[in-house]
């Protein structure tokens, strides 16, 4: 299997992975516009725009758009990140023409009908209540805001209620003409599909629109911080960060590994030594996320607030612990958990569709999927390591707590603790 790519005159790029033996196909529409690309008085305007595509175009009407692909069988959905708003569809092989018709007519026709705005409006503030009432949804959010505070990277996707609650039509049309241009978009498709004739197919829907330009986007600059938000709950939820390579610096994979060797699954050392030793809580999990110019190393756990200072101090001990001793063995089966977790997931063709989009937006290209796996293969114990190290020593670090979260070490305390 290979990806096949062709770009329009007009900056569309189209790209598409066969995956033989496969009846069915996922195919949709990515923009490089999301969260980040907002301006203050937008922020939560890339999301609302995403639900109003769904809410009737100039050929269809919202039922009739979700008839359309469930008559056959199919289903179609919407994200939106902070660096991209994504619409896509899977159906059976044969229903691709359709299914692009169905996404290109809500991406390029919504018509923002006013009685619609309204019903959608009270839906997303729906959405961000119950976000609200999610503690460990929202820590995420507050994590994101302590970590790049005053910038756009750091602002919620879904947006404030204050916001949501004033924009017009006249703003979604705004954001359109701003970043809905083809070449900001990149259409992907994997599975059972046959690339000239998706081609044909997003010439004819897709090949008169006209460019708009590179969107400009602040550079994310982590500054460190800490949100604490009192609450009677039955656990502290508490979100640490730091900073991590972004996606164009190889040095994201030693990241994902130490992410992994240190909070990624029952054998790693946060699991082990907090719920399997010392049984201070039910969930504790690392994480690396990677973005265009900077990432996120984010850990994550949930005990009781008498617990929670035991819990934040050995958290940030194992940390420390991992700049010394991370053994062979335990970066090897961190390596093997990527690579698997990898090409198993590759094996659907949504996932496959939407790592053709990502890789292409990043690198104008994709690249094989042997070249992951060799980047993943060339981490050492040794690099993990040191970029263990070097983030302990660097003292920035973010910090979210919701909660009964009084007894919890303030963030000084925390960097202390790491320099100590």
């Amino acid at each position: 299997m290979s990806a096949r790519l062709t770009t329009l005159p007009n900056g569309l790029r189209i790209v598409t992975e066969a995956m033989a033996g496969l009846q069915s196909a996922s195919v949709g529409v990515w923009v490089t516009a999301g969260g980040r690309h907002e301006r203050t008085e937008q922020n939560g305007i890339a999301h609302f725009l995403e639900h109003m595509a769904f809410k009737g175009t100039s050929r269809r009407s919202a039922l009739q758009i979700a008839e359309a692909i469930e008559d056959v069988g199919g289903y179609i959905n919407a994200y939106t990140s902070r660096e991209m708003t994504a619409y896509y569809a899977r159906v059976l092989a044969e229903d691709v023409p359709l299914a692009i018709d169905v996404i290109s007519d809500i991406v390029l026709n919504p018509v923002f009908d006013a009685k619609e705005i309204e019903v959608e409006r009270h839906v997303i503030l729906q959405e961000i209540g119950q976000a609200l009432d999610t503690p460990d949804d929202v820590i995420f959010d507050w994590l994101q805001e302590a970590a790049y505070p005053d910038q756009p990277f750091g602002r919620t996707i879904l947006g404030p209620a204050e916001r949501v609650s004033s924009f017009r039509r006249e703003d979604l049309q705004r954001f359109v003409a701003e970043h809905y241009g083809p070449d900001q978009m990149i259409l992907a498709a994997a599975g059972g599909v046959d690339h000239d004739r998706i081609v044909a197919l997003a010439t004819e829907a897709f090949g008169d629109l006209k460019p708009v330009g590179s969107a400009v986007v602040q550079p994310a600059a982590f500054a460190g911080g800490e949100r604490r938000e009192l609450k009677t709950l039955e656990q502290v939820h508490f979100a640490l960060a730091f900073e991590a390579p972004g996606y164009r610096d190889d040095a994201m994979y030693v990241d994902q590994v130490l992410a992994t060797a240190l909070g990624g699954g029952m054998s790693s050392r946060l699991f082990q030594k907090i719920r399997e030793e010392r049984g201070l809580c039910y969930s504790i999990f690392a994480q690396s996320g990677a973005y265009e110019d900077t990432g996120l190393f984010t850990i994550y756990a949930g005990t009781s607030g008498a617990e929670i200072a035991e819990l934040a101090g050995l958290t940030i001990d194992e940390l420390k612990r991992s700049t010394g001793d991370m053994t062979e063995a335990e970066v090897a089966r961190a390596r093997a958990q990527m690579k698997a977790g990898l090409l198993m997931g590759l094996e659907s063709p949504s996932a496959r569709a939407e790592r053709l989009a990502r890789l292409l937006a990043i690198w104008g290209r994709v690249p094989d999927i042997d070249e992951a796996v060799a980047k993943i293969d060339a981490v050492t114990a040794e690099a993990v390591r040191a970029h263990a190290g070097r983030m302990a020593d660097s003292g920035r670090v973010a910090l979210a707590l919701y909660g009964p979260a009084s007894a919890a070490p303030d963030l000084e305390s925390m960097r202390r603790r790491l320099a100590a």
